[in-house]
Order: C-alpha cells, then sequence, then structure tokens
C-alpha cells in the first residue's frame, strides 16, 4: 500500500492481499496494488461498526460484481469475520 494513511488502512491492506486475495496476486511484486481501491471504503465501513455480514457481502460484490468470480463464501465469510476484529 503505497500511499497509506493511518495503521487501520494498513491491516486492512495486509488483510486483503494477504488472506483474501481472490484473483491469487499476493506473490507478484508488480500486483501488490490490486487491492487499494477497496481499501477505503472497508476501513469506511469498519470505522461506521458495520457487521460481519455486511462487510461479507461487500466483499461478495466484489468478488462476483467487480472481479466477475464465483469466490468461496466460507473463505469471503473468514475475511470479514477478521476485517470486523481489526477495528475495535
Amino acid at each position: 500500500m503505497s500511499q497509506a494513511k493511518d495503521f487501520l488502512e494498513v491491516k486492512v491492506w495486509k488483510v486483503l492481499l494477504q488472506d483474501w486475495d481472490p484473483i491469487g496476486i499476493q506473490d507478484i511484486p508488480k500486483a501488490q496494488d490490486e487491492y487499494d481501491m477497496y481499501v477505503s471504503r472497508i476501513c469506511k465501513m469498519l470505522r461506521e461498526d458495520k457487521s460481519v455480514d455486511e462487510i461479507y457481502n461487500h466483499l461478495r460484490w466484489i468478488e462476483i460484481e467487480r472481479m466477475g468470480l464465483d469466490g468461496n463464501e466460507p473463505h469471503t465469510n473468514q475475511i470479514a469475520i477478521k476485517l470486523v476484529s481489526l477495528h475495535p
């Protein structure tokens, strides 16, 4: 994440890249910014105390509508839980 604004953004970025990574780019140096566009919205949702279900639905929307993937629902749910746990 080249333009991290705060600690939460860095943590969210790491989870998206290292744990979620629906297109499998975490080991491609030139693609490390692939999920940057989703970080600020997810951080906003976390700061608004959105539920695991709301975060999950947003991630699924990204997977299906933005990326054209089927995704892995149980995995995406685990990522939503992890993201919500980042912001007390």
